[in-house]
């Protein structure tokens, strides 16, 4: 079970984009499955992610673990976006298939965040 470890930072008061890093976990034996779909993800959802704010989205791999770093205007804001949208919805129960830690698309999932420990 994922239990995030700070809250969601608040979209900053000067209009600067907010950098969110999550870590999800895929299954081992679903790699290679995980890495096609991400090389054919639907130009609806992209178009959907950026429509919620979303202005960079990179997933990195290390062995089954998967870092995320989303630059966004406010992140509770592009979940609440996401949340329902057909296209989502059936994305996400791909990657439910594929992940052993998946991301929480719902309201509290905004608290999933990484904690920032040092920044140059």
């Amino acid at each position: 079970m994922f239990v995030p470890s700070m809250a969601y930072p608040k979209t900053r008061q000067n209009g600067d984009t907010v950098r969110i890093a999550l870590h999800t976990r895929l299954r081992a034996d679903r790699i290679d499955q995980y890495e096609a779909a991400h090389r054919a993800v639907p130009a609806e959802l992209a178009e959907a992610i950026r429509a919620g704010g979303a202005r960079h989205w990179t997933i990195w791999r290390s062995g089954t673990d998967l870092f995320h770093v989303i630059e966004c205007d406010d992140y509770a804001a592009l979940l609440a976006h996401l949340t329902g949208r057909p296209v989502n919805a059936a994305w996400q129960a791909r990657m439910a298939e594929l992940l052993e830690v998946v991301h929480d698309y719902s309201a509290d999932g905004a608290a999933a965040a990484l904690p920032v420990v040092w920044e140059l």
